[in-house]
């Protein structure tokens, strides 16, 4: 499998010459999702659901699908009659060849002043983990875990327990599109392998990509 860190949350997956992308919002590329047989959203904030993104993929590839929870595909599936799937925890299905499970039910806690909204994870294959906006731990062994590194609801100390929690092969960011390059080494150092993280930690930038 092939991963490729588009900006901020969004990632594309590639295995067998068919492509899966996750999260393609308003601060990933345009054309992110483009492409794309089939697309999982984890929940409706901008920065991972965004509908032009969303709606460019799916008219460039009419045997494109969505998996998403039910306030995205309500926002969408009459557009696309029969290519929106409503998931939810515990839910398992096969999307473009790739076996996918769904973990989560809640945003992270951004204030308690704040609504929490609903969110999800996707396990992909039964090895690469993207939480969304959550700190969620599978309950499962996890080869790469996507690290959502930088966000208004979560701090640094979070961040670690939740990889040491987790304990993957490996660690990528994602959710990264708020960190400045003077913050990026302070970060690589405290979930690095040498740090209280203690991850085997990748940082990707936009575009790079490398063979799980």
């Amino acid at each position: 499998m092939k991963l490729t860190k588009k900006s901020h949350a969004c990632v594309r997956l590639e295995k067998d010459g068919r492509t899966l992308v996750i999260d393609p919002g308003a601060f990933s590329e345009e054309d992110a999702a483009v492409g794309a047989d089939a697309i999982l959203v984890t929940h409706e904030h901008i920065d991972h659901f965004n509908e032009d993104r969303l709606r460019a993929a799916l008219d460039a590839n009419p045997a494109a699908e969505l998996w998403t929870l039910r306030s995205v595909a309500e926002q969408v599936s009459a557009a696309f009659p029969g290519r929106v799937h409503t998931v939810g925890e515990g839910d398992t299905f096969t999307a473009a060849g790739f076996e996918v499970e769904v973990h989560g039910q809640l945003h992270a806690v951004i204030h308690p002043d704040i609504p929490r909204i609903t969110n999800v994870g996707y396990l992909v294959d039964g090895s690469v983990f993207h939480p969304g906006d959550a700190l969620t731990v599978p309950g499962r062994p996890v080869d790469t875990l996507m690290v959502p590194v930088m966000a208004p609801w979560n701090k640094v100390s979070e961040v670690i327990d939740y990889l040491r929690e987790v304990s993957p092969r490996r660690a990528v960011d994602i959710h990264d599109a708020l960190l400045t390059d003077l913050a990026r080494p302070v970060y690589d150092r405290m979930l690095g392998p040498d740090g209280p993280g203690g991850a085997n930690h990748t940082r990707l930038a936009p575009g790079e990509a490398l063979t799980l």
